[in-house]
């Protein structure tokens, strides 16, 4: 059997390590994940009532529109629901993206370092991928970027905050980038992390949906409302954008479950407020430490933080391992000599940075 050529080779995700099999592996009572930028503090209460109440209702397809949570999502972003793409995490949304306008005739441009969907399902669509290298700082570089389009160019990844290093794009810089770009080509507003954001400068994307209809805006519910295992995501666009792609999405995309809970956590904003406090004063511990040591922390805006530690990013997640603690090694993000490290709650903080010097001090000097 033959398959698509550009998928020949090509490799598959590859998720972090289940907490369950370090345990095993090394012989530990506790592990402790702080590697897929989850919320450490779950979901709010008002989900599992949803939640067990949807239970009841899994003998029955869900509602394919998912009308509820259309209307919901268009209230909260003072929107249509003909602008909502709803998606099974905004990963689903990405791949409608690349299936209906990605072709081998186009092209498509992105930072690098980023987020390794865009790339990967533009390569599965057989299109030309563009890779801008960020600046030094971390930031996108949309100057370069620019430069990279012409009459093939199709969409442009921006991520903001960019995964893996967390570095933001401030509003004018955006808004005179997406003045520039031609009306052929989308840009999409990668946001995952939106929820986490507290710089004043950051875009207020919706607003200018009206000015620029090529724009598509990505959401989620995997971080700070915690619904990672439901896998609910959506895009916020022009209608027009929004009803192309639709016939490319499957029936049934999202859950019974997944719509409820996502109702229900739409409705309880304190507990995203609160979240977003303790994410900051607990990134501001972790940032700290490693500042004190001399390590460069790339500014960041969301629920991790990527340090540049001059030890070999796999080096140092093996030996965080074997303590028990599930860290992301920089080599698979482009960053050889970095650690990506989500934010977890306050207990789990302090215990990786009771672990984390004895780790650092013995890896130095091993260096040495």
């Amino acid at each position: 059997m033959i398959t698509k050529k550009q998928i020949q080779g090509l490799p598959a995700y590859a998720p972090g390590k289940p907490i369950e099999d370090v345990k095993r592996e090394f012989n530990l009572t506790n592990v402790v994940k702080m590697a897929s930028n989850e919320n450490p503090y779950g979901a709010s209460p008002k989900v599992a009532e949803a939640i067990t109440a949807a239970a009841t209702e899994t003998a029955v397809y869900p509602d394919g529109y998912g009308t509820q949570l259309r209307h919901a999502l268009a209230e909260k972003h003072s929107v249509s629901e003909k602008q909502i793409i709803l998606g099974n995490g905004s990963d689903e949304v990405i791949q409608f993206l690349c299936r209906s306008y990605l072709t081998a005739e186009t092209n498509t441009i992105m930072a690098t370092p980023s987020f390794s969907q865009y790339k990967l399902n533009a390569t599965i669509e057989g299109t030309t991928t563009i890779e801008v290298p960020v600046r030094a700082d971390g930031s996108h570089d949309l100057d370069a970027m620019l430069h990279q389009v012409n009459e093939q160019t199709r969409i442009i990844w921006v991520c903001n905050p960019n995964n893996p290093n967390g570095v933001a794009i401030d509003k004018e810089t955006f808004f005179s980038f997406l003045k520039a770009v031609p009306d052929h080509c989308l840009v999409v507003s990668d946001e995952a992390y939106f929820e986490y954001v507290e710089d004043d400068a950051y875009p207020d994307t919706i607003s200018l949906l009206d000015q620029f209809p090529q724009l598509v805006i990505l959401r989620t519910f995997s971080k700070a409302y915690g619904l990672a295992g439901l896998r609910i995501g959506y895009g916020i666009t022009s209608e027009t954008i929004a009803q192309a792609v639709d016939p490319v999405r499957p029936p049934f995309n999202n859950n019974v479950i997944g719509h409820a809970a996502a109702l229900a956590a739409l409705k309880d904003e304190a507990f995203i407020q609160s979240c977003r406090q303790k994410n900051r004063e607990e990134r501001e511990k972790i940032r700290a430490f490693f500042e004190e040591r001399g390590m460069f922390v790339y500014p960041s805006e969301t629920n991790f933080l990527l340090i540049e530690t001059g030890i070999p990013g796999n080096k140092l997640f093996q030996a965080f391992l074997e303590k028990g603690f599930i860290l992301r090694s920089g080599e698979a993000l482009g960053y050889p000599t970095g650690i990506r490290i989500s934010i977890g709650s306050a207990v789990e903080n302090k215990a990786f940075l009771e672990v984390a010097p004895s780790v650092f001090d013995s890896l130095s000097n091993e260096m040495r």
